[in-house]
């Protein structure tokens, strides 16, 4: 039985005391975290979910986000978790497609899901530290018995076209990623790992996430990130282990300080997948005497976690992200499936038992994301070296990463182009010192009109989350395009940003 909630039971039972998820004030070991999840999948049965029922959650971190991800599990549901920084538009189209039978909200997302046609359980503060007061009820005898096969969670990231692909996650593949989280930062019992990143979000979720609980370590979650607050949990909890995207790194080193705190307990950081600056290892060094920083890469298709820089090697391979994991091949091919030799440049390719099967009622982009012999196209640019260590080049699709958040320029492209005033636009990539990379438009006007940076903010954000928003724009007469009429994007980041 491949349920969640049987890890709960086997820690319950030997070692029923110890601590295994903290959340402000809320510190619960495995026997009442046992007991509380069995009451929470009493409550979702009460309430018609069963197997294959799939619940979305728009939540914050909280215990009750961990909670509930073995509650659904315990009755054979399926987790949808949903960015909470999304539009009601989006939030609406996400429900739509995948089916939702229900939706877990916290409190204050619920004017976002005004006029979202499922049932919704709302959580307040107090339910956030204990759902169980929102949502509870006489525990099933047993847990739904589910398969290596069958559907655990589903993620909808932004894709290339312009509406976002809903990616699914077998128990297999949720199983063998956490295998390969222990292999490769030796998990045990005694980690405590600190969550921080938003956990709709496979690197706050799963890199490596819940693979601490499978050893039986534990989680001690924040809500928000803020980065003395980090520091603070680190020294005081003794936290061995942390994801953090490059953005909240960056917050962390910059942080002033008149004596350096008690951060000895950390032995790694995973960082968020960036070319890390060399400056910034050091720096990380600096501050964190006996962690090391992981470069690593991964995708929600693959449950995270595809390459980790091995210790040791951070300096000589700047640069890198590090090497396959165990189960996990990974081949540099060209445009027409041919693998490339050491060296050459091309579309990064995977393979693996956690790698996805595919999209969520979407056979066709299923399609085009598979080779024909299982290996998954990442739609990212890289190459391999003799030794096997993996270095990203560019993205293939054009998607922006801005502060660890992946925002399709073709999606934001989509909104703009229905703006009276725009007759052509493009969206492209712009360096920013805090976020990595923000989202700017390019945009021809239509003939006569003007367009305020304001105006665009503002019919941007009637659709989007803010965070997808542009965060620049120019106007400029036309954009270059070859002769097929495909926009050259390469060309019009050389000419947009030629004067930054």
């Amino acid at each position: 039985m491949l349920n969640l909630s049987a890890q709960l039971r086997f820690h319950a039972r030997t070692r029923p005391r110890a601590e295994a998820l903290i959340y402000g004030e809320s510190r619960l070991d495995w026997s009442t975290l046992e007991q509380r999840v069995h009451q929470l999948a009493g409550g979702l049965s009460a309430r018609g979910i069963g197997a294959d029922s799939i619940v979305g959650l728009v939540m914050k971190n909280s215990s009750a986000f961990i909670e509930l991800t073995y509650a659904l599990s315990h009755v054979g549901a399926v987790c949808l978790p949903m960015n909470f920084r999304l539009a009601g538009e989006e939030i609406a189209y996400i429900a739509n497609h995948a089916g939702v039978d229900m939706v877990v909200a916290d409190a204050e997302f619920s004017t976002v899901l005004e006029g979202l046609d499922r049932p919704l359980v709302v959580l307040d503060t107090a339910a956030q530290a204990d759902p169980r007061q929102a949502l509870s009820g006489v525990p099933p005898v047993t847990p739904h018995p589910r398969a290596g096969g069958d559907l655990m969670r589903l993620m909808y990231t932004s894709g290339t076209t312009d509406r976002p692909k809903g990616v699914t996650h077998s128990y297999d593949n949720f199983h063998y990623k956490n295998m390969e989280m222990i292999l490769s930062l030796q998990l045990t019992a005694q980690d405590r790992l600190c969550m921080v990143g938003p956990l709709y979000h496979v690197g706050a979720c799963d890199l490596p996430g819940m693979a601490v609980h499978v050893m039986g370590g534990t989680l001690v979650v924040l809500r928000d990130f803020d980065a003395q607050q980090v520091v603070d949990t680190i020294v005081h909890e003794r936290i061995t282990g942390i994801w953090l995207a490059p953005v909240m790194t960056s917050e962390i080193l910059a942080l002033s300080r008149d004596a350096p705190p008690d951060l000895t307990s950390l032995r790694w950081c995973i960082a968020g997948g960036d070319r890390t600056p060399e400056a910034r290892i050091r720096d990380f060094g600096n501050l964190f005497a006996k962690a090391r920083y992981v470069d690593a890469y991964g995708m929600t298709e693959t449950v995270s976690g595809d390459t980790l820089m091995e210790p040791g090697r951070e300096i000589d391979k700047i640069g890198s992200v590090g090497r396959p994991v165990s189960m996990v091949e990974v081949e540099i091919r060209d445009d027409t499936g041919t693998s490339l030799p050491v060296g050459e440049v091309g579309e990064i390719c995977m393979r693996g038992p956690k790698v996805t099967r595919g999209y969520w009622k979407d056979p066709e982009r299923t399609a085009a994301a598979m080779h024909t012999d299982g290996f998954l196209r990442s739609g990212d640019m890289g190459y391999l070296d003799a030794e096997g260590f993996l270095y990203l080049t560019d993205r293939k699709k054009d998607m922006i990463i801005s502060g660890g958040e992946n925002i399709a320029s073709s999606e934001l492209e989509r909104v703009i182009f229905q703006m009276p005033q725009v007759a052509d636009v493009a969206v492209i990539a712009k360096p920013d010192e805090k976020w990595g990379e923000v989202p700017m438009a390019v945009i021809v006007p239509q003939a006569g009109q003007s367009l305020e940076m304001e105006e665009l903010n503002a019919f941007c954000r009637s659709h989007l989350a803010g965070f997808k928003c542009p965060k620049d724009m120019k106007l400029v007469a036309a954009l270059p395009r070859n002769p097929s009429g495909k926009i050259l994007k390469r060309v019009l980041r050389d000419e947009a940003l030629k004067d930054l």
